[in-house]
């Protein structure tokens, strides 16, 4: 294997002085890895990724190092994992002495431009030569044959209106790093975003989620938004094919966290930490490839920046996955990892998994995996509170009401929605062993720590609305929660 990627890895070194790689990042907020067609979804209306999978290269087993919007953004930004970035919890801002591979980036020549929705707080704003941030005025898409699907109404929140225009006015004489982030698909939802829309009979309804009218009116509104940013999507394409660089430009679509859904987002399940994973770069990568190697999000930075011919950074914890680029059989690593902080309510836990089983640590067991706030106060959990008094709910339906075990395994071969927690199955016993060994040793190799300080609940757990009391009262700080450091 090593002797089949010297070639094409020393022609890379080669290409990046020779003409360097521009890079577009292109992060959905809270999408769910298989709501893509491209993935297998049979209704989601999803062709401008589905086009990038078609000319690049599919991850099935790609995943994030945390569950939660902000502190994805961070560990990604910054390619470490999120207790060691400063901003693991929810809205914490990237602390100033963070370096990240932005800045690498643009320190070596490029130019770097974010767009859409920020999250990151203000003090990595001065990596990016220019930042643009939320603008809702609406863009009209280009009514070309690749964007049939682009028929949306005009003013729009998805926050993906500046892409284009900020690749209209990059300087052309630098190859360029472009950071397009968009709200989509975050909640609050709205009707009619869409002349097309998805309908409530052609949703998909999760076995953990209750499947009710009110549920499959949201899900449709959630596929809405899918359907509109990758009409944004299809429009990046355009301009950089009209641009001339499309062939030296790879784009990469991820999404931040999972589905804003009842035991999705917010959650280590694979519906709270699993992305989308493809990579258009049609100069080096053949079309048309499917890998199942296990590749993390904390793997973005050290493999931009080893593309780019830039230094890495001492602080990078992930690994290059520029081998699978030129073999999709390449393994760059056997385990990824995640984590759980304070989203709108207290939580912490560890995940491990390869590409056949996962492991989850709860540290606060005695809690129910409630999700976040936004979804409380949504349509899907309010009418799931009300089968439950009724006595409707189903048992997995139940779990995000109740109490968890310490461990959770999942037989991810057989059991892919995660339903049959197998952690005091003996038959998984050496599997449990395995697993549990390398949650501990990435404690202590990352240097993760238990908070010494737990941040309370804001939100009601049944509502989802402020707990003012609890709001006016100071979060825990960083320097409240450093304390615990023993065996995980």
């Amino acid at each position: 294997m090593f002797l089949r990627l010297i070639v094409p890895l020393l022609f890379l070194s080669l290409y990046a002085l020779s003409a360097r790689t521009n890079f577009v990042l292109i992060i959905a907020d809270d999408m769910n890895w298989d709501d893509v067609g491209a993935y297998g979804h049979p209704t989601v209306r999803t062709p401008h990724i589905d086009k990038l999978a078609e000319n690049g290269i599919l991850f099935k087993h790609a995943y994030l190092t945390t569950n939660s919007c902000s502190p994805s953004r961070a560990s990604l930004i910054t390619g470490q994992y999120p207790h060691n970035t400063g901003a693991e919890q929810l809205h914490w801002p990237i602390p100033e002495d963070k370096r990240t591979f932005v800045e690498a980036l643009k320190s070596a020549g490029y130019y770097t431009a974010a767009a859409g929705k920020w999250h990151m707080g203000e003090a990595v704003k001065e990596h990016f030569d220019a930042v643009v941030e939320g603008d809702v005025a609406g863009f009209q898409l280009p009514t070309t044959p690749g964007n049939s699907t682009g028929n949306m109404i005009a003013a729009d929140p998805s926050g993906c209106s500046d892409w284009v225009p900020t690749l209209q006015n990059r300087p052309k004489d630098k190859p360029f790093f472009m950071w397009f982030a968009a709200f989509d698909p975050h909640r609050e939802y709205q009707e009619n975003i869409l002349e097309k829309p998805n309908l409530p009979e052609d949703v998909i309804i999760p076995p953990y989620t209750a499947d009710t009218p009110e549920s499959r009116k949201d899900f449709a509104q959630y596929y809405d938004e899918i359907t509109r940013l990758d009409s944004y999507i299809g429009a990046v394409v355009e301009e950089l094919t009209q641009q001339g660089v499309i062939e030296d430009t790879l784009i990469l679509f991820i999404t931040d966290n999972g589905r804003p859904f009842p035991r999705d987002k917010t959650t280590l399940y694979d519906g709270g930490i699993r992305t989308p994973f493809v990579l258009q770069w049609p100069a080096n990568v053949e079309a048309g490839i499917h890998t199942k190697s296990l590749v993390s999000s904390i793997d973005i930075a050290p493999t931009f920046l080893e593309i780019a011919g830039v230094d890495p950074l001492e602080q990078l914890e992930g690994v290059s996955f520029l081998p699978i680029l030129m073999d999709p059989q390449t393994e760059i690593r056997e385990y990824a990892f995640a984590e759980d902080h304070w989203h709108d309510y207290e939580d912490h836990g560890r995940s491990v998994q390869n590409q056949n089983f996962k492991l989850i640590k709860n540290t606060y067991p005695e809690l129910p995996p409630t999700p976040s706030a936004d979804i409380g106060r949504a349509l899907t959990w309010q009418s799931m509170l009300k089968l439950e008094a009724e006595g409707g709910l189903t048992p997995i339906q139940r779990t995000c009401l109740e109490p968890r075990a310490e461990y959770e395994l999942y037989d991810l071969r057989n059991d892919p929605y995660e339903l049959n927690n197998v952690a005091e199955n003996s038959r998984y016993e050496y599997i449990f062993a395995t697993l549990k060994n390398e949650l501990e040793e990435q404690f202590v190799r990352s240097g993760d720590f238990i908070p010494s300080k737990r941040t309370p609940d804001e939100f009601f757990r049944d509502t989802g609305q402020p707990d003012h009391s609890v709001r006016k009262r100071p979060r825990a700080s960083k320097m409240e929660m450093y304390g615990t450091t023993g065996a995980y």
